[in-house]
């Protein structure tokens, strides 16, 4: 079992950066393939970004590609989510994931384990 604690939320303007945090219990954090899933409002959760547990390949939704950048630090057990750029459009939870399986395993959204979620609102 892993546990998913996001944070870096909060409300922001337009055209902002915002970094996310997501720190995971455990020991076998490097494991685990890393990912961000977002819940805009009245809309299902999507897919947003995902990181490998070994060599660090990224793979990200075509909606978010040149200004969403996913990171890791398997020593402080945490992955990141820079955004910049933000735009209202933006506006939703954000969640955490971790999977055993593949980047592409992930992005499908079965089997992984989730945060909480952190709010992020972007004003125009």
């Amino acid at each position: 079992q892993v546990q998913l604690v996001e944070s870096g939320g909060g409300l922001v303007q337009a055209g902002d950066s915002l970094r996310l945090s997501c720190a995971v219990s455990g020991r076998t954090f490097s494991t685990y393939t890393m990912g961000w899933f977002r819940r805009a409002p009245g809309k299902e959760r999507e897919f947003v970004a995902a990181i490998s547990r070994n060599l660090g390949f990224t793979y990200y939704a075509d909606s978010v590609k040149g200004r969403f950048t996913i990171s890791r630090d398997n020593a402080k057990n945490t992955v990141y989510l820079q955004i910049d750029s933000l735009q209202p459009e933006d506006t939703g939870v954000y969640y955490c994931a971790a999977s055993r399986g593949t980047t592409q395993v992930m992005a499908r959204g079965a089997d992984n384990y989730w945060g909480q979620g952190t709010q992020v609102t972007v004003s125009s």
